[in-house]
């Protein structure tokens, strides 16, 4: 007996095998047919879909789940586009604290808003005796008042209290970590926000470093939140490439660097698996640290590497000997150049064919970067909705040559490199069909078309959130499409978006979501 049928619907399987049916079978939270195989087989529960559109549960390979939990519940300036009212939040922040000495923190700092970086100077004014953190909107800088700053090492640089990728990896090191209870339960309000948008799987995009972790038992703030009941999706957890220390491993292992134990890519289960050792090259483009080969447009600087190259490609190529598939964090082109080499040297030095390796974001990509891509058998793992929300502001600092380069799309795709979509969620919106909308129209909020000759199909599209995102995170066996034997995890939506008008993609409903054949949210039968 099925524990669940579901019927009258329209399931694109993404499966080229049967690529659309109208009934499915789950036992035990597993697929075991579709149509006719399972029309007449008894079910202990009959689900009438009404008509639905029904797709694999989408995958967002790159989101940040503490931070977004943190985020939500944090107090926010987002929306302010004057000084005085951004120091109001902080103020705000600050009388509700009433601790004196105690750190307050701050998101939704967006210095493009204001017209200009808010100072130290400017904090210093509101803290009452507090230490300020204000955390940029893209992750990769913080302002900070004197309080903070006299507590850093002379060394460390900073503009007026703001605080840049490392400098800024240096005023987190200076506040207690947070506890894993409060972890787990950050962990919980942003998967449910992933799931109401029909996200079943997805990739953290790093714990335990000095830049995105929040502890140095972060991996255990995840258990605790999937004992608690607080994971209702699946999450595989890249691991900070600054976690790896020398080991002194047998000698033919040829591994320099690992984690304690030789844990890499692969240990775990279909809920919670360690996936690719994170390494960072550049920065940010909001923050105007993403590493270009040519100065920003307009400005006197070209943004920033992590470190010296050769440091950059000696950890790339520690983490491939490992045994680790490697996510590369390379925005810029010149820090794309920067993981390419390092990339190709890990590979002649100890050829891996199927090692997956990934490129996060790839937000700008030369053309003559391309065929490297492809022959190196990279995947570029994008985040659409980057443009939607930021790609007026993306395409100027670029220049008319470099914009149509902006997060492509349909450049990857005829060159055979594997596109998969994604979010950085929070830093922008995480809607996977709203990035859909994006990857087909290629248009921002504003309707400035940017790149659109990188424009893509829907089906191209959704492939990118369902079975490119399930290999690039070694899930194709179990997810990315609805195929008899993989998990039965689906997103019921109200429309087809290979039939509504482009321009609607992204305001099609998520009626519900399945995950292990059960809908989210609802307890177990």
């Amino acid at each position: 007996m099925l524990c669940t049928r579901l019927a009258n619907a329209r399931f694109l399987t993404m499966d080229p095998d049967h690529p659309v049916a109208h009934e499915l079978g789950i036992w035990r939270g597993r697929i075991v047919g579709l149509d006719e195989a399972v029309a007449s087989l008894p079910a202990r529960e009959v689900i009438d879909l009404q008509g639905a559109t029904v797709l694999p549960g989408f995958i967002d390979s790159h989101v940040h789940l503490p931070w977004t939990g943190f985020k939500q519940n944090t107090a926010s300036m987002a929306g302010c586009t004057r000084i005085e009212d951004a120091l109001a939040v902080v103020a705000q922040a600050v009388a509700a604290r009433n601790s004196p000495g105690s750190w307050v923190s701050v998101v939704g700092y967006d210095q493009r808003a204001l017209g200009r970086h808010l100072t130290a100077a400017d904090l210093d004014r509101v803290s009452q005796g507090h230490k300020l953190y204000v955390l940029h909107d893209s992750g990769h800088g913080c302002v900070v008042n004197t309080a903070v700053l006299d507590l850093l090492a002379a060394d460390v640089p900073h503009e007026d209290g703001f605080l840049a990728e490392g400098a800024m990896g240096a005023a987190r090191a200076l506040r207690l970590p947070y506890s894993q209870e409060e972890l787990a339960e950050s962990i919980g309000r942003a998967a449910r926000t992933c799931v109401a948008e029909g996200i079943t799987a997805c990739a953290e995009a790093g714990i335990g470093g000095a830049l995105f972790g929040h502890t140095p038992v972060e991996l255990g703030a995840y258990q605790l939140a999937r004992e608690k009941g607080l994971l209702p999706l699946r999450v595989q957890l890249m691991v900070s490439a600054d976690r790896l220390r020398p080991v002194g491993a047998h000698e033919a292992d040829g591994i320099p660097k690992a984690l304690d134990l030789g844990l890499r890519t692969g240990f775990g289960d279909d809920w919670l698996s360690v996936g690719a050792l994170k390494i960072f090259t550049d920065g940010g483009m909001m923050a105007r640290t993403a590493a270009l080969s040519s100065p920003y447009e307009g400005m006197d600087h070209a943004g920033q590497l992590q470190d010296d190259p050769e440091v950059l490609a000696r950890s790339v190529v520690d983490g491939h000997l490992a045994g680790w598939q490697l996510a590369v964090h390379a925005i810029g082109d010149r820090a794309a150049d920067v993981a390419l080499d390092a990339l190709e040297e890990a590979q002649r030095r100890r050829s891996r064919p199927d090692a997956r390796h990934r490129i996060e974001h790839a937000g700008l990509i030369r053309p003559d970067q391309l065929p490297r891509f492809a022959r190196l058998g990279i995947s570029a793992v994008v985040q659409p909705n980057f443009l939607r929300y930021f790609g007026d502001d993306y395409a100027a600092i670029m220049g008319e040559e470099r914009a149509p380069w902006l997060y492509r799309g349909r450049g990857f795709l005829d060159h055979g490199i594997t596109l998969v979509g994604s979010s950085d969620r929070p830093v922008t919106d995480g809607s996977p069909l709203r990035a859909v909308q994006f990857m087909v129209e290629r248009a921002s909020e504003s309707g400035r078309l940017i790149g659109p000759d990188e424009g893509i199909t829907v089906d191209e599209a959704l492939y990118a959130y369902t079975v490119a995102g399930a290999r690039a995170c070694h899930w194709e066996d179990s997810a990315g499409s609805l195929t008899p034997g993989k998990r039965a995890d689906l997103v019921v939506l109200g429309d087809d978006p290979r039939r509504v008008d482009v321009s609607a993609i992204g305001d099609i409903e998520v009626v519900a979501t399945y995950v292990d054949g059960r809908e989210a949210g609802k307890p177990a039968v």
